[in-house]
């Protein structure tokens, strides 16, 4: 079985990916990390990463930036595997994970969800086929009336998943009540939307001449991105040092 150190065991993805792997019987949660306290877990918990003694496989992480550089630095020295969730890293940071990953192994994705991933690979099959057939290129994100950023971090993911696949050839455009033209050939349009609790949802159109094809995901909650997550720590564990993402998660199955 895989021993899992959880670092941010405490917040709402903590206790999801806690939740995910108590019915899991090819991973255990040997310790936590967090400042919080206000949670009963059935590992001990510490406040600081360089703190922790447990032997683990792999550490999953779910914190926040500021907690990242201790991170980076226990898992570098340690030469664990790490599962890095945590966003709005600096770029120092993101040098950092560079560094890192010459130690050890460092999964890194915009998304953890199985789904979103899987969407992003289809994609980038689709988009060889619809684009120089002239359709047009839409995504639309939807998400709850709390989040901050837009676009949301995983549309931005799959359009440029895309515009790899075209050689970056596109522009993105975010607001179309800003000018009155007609649409541009090599552009697409990335639309928001913020209401309610949606959890999340992201739906790619592929707009032709008498035709549309639409591929959507819609996530229900947050045990998706727990599920996506529990399955890379457990892909990670023993994985020699580089970096890795979701990508290859599903190569593997």
């Amino acid at each position: 079985m895989i021993k899992a150190i959880l670092h941010g065991c405490n917040g709402k993805m903590g206790q999801a990916v806690c939740s995910v792997c108590a019915e899991d019987d090819g991973i255990e949660i040997v310790a936590g990390v967090d400042v919080y306290d206000g949670k009963s877990n059935p590992f001990p918990v510490v406040q600081k990463i360089s703190d922790c003694t447990a032997e683990a496989d792999v550490v999953i992480d779910f914190s926040n930036a500021a907690a990242v550089d201790a991170l980076l630095a226990y898992c570098g020295e340690k030469k664990i595997p790490v599962v890095l969730c945590t966003t709005g890293l600096s770029e120092a940071q993101l040098a950092s994970v560079q560094q890192t990953a010459e130690q050890t192994a460092v999964l890194r994705s915009a998304n953890m969800s199985l789904g979103i991933n899987t969407l992003t690979d289809l994609l980038k099959k689709a988009v060889r086929v619809f684009a120089p057939a002239g359709f047009d290129i839409e995504i639309v994100e939807k998400h709850h009336n709390q989040k901050l950023d837009a676009p949301s971090g995983t549309a931005l993911a799959l359009a440029d998943a895309m515009n790899e696949e075209l050689a970056e050839d596109y522009e993105y455009n975010y607001d179309r009540s800003k000018e009155r033209q007609q649409r541009k050939k090599h552009e697409i349009g990335i639309a928001s939307v913020r209401g309610g609790n949606i959890v999340g949802e992201h739906e790619v159109i592929f707009a032709g001449t008498d035709e549309v094809i639409t591929l959507k995901h819609t996530a229900y909650s947050k045990a998706v991105f727990a599920k996506g997550t529990v399955e890379a720590a457990k892909f990670l564990a023993g994985k020699k040092a580089g970096i890795y993402d979701m990508q290859d998660v599903i190569q593997a199955k």
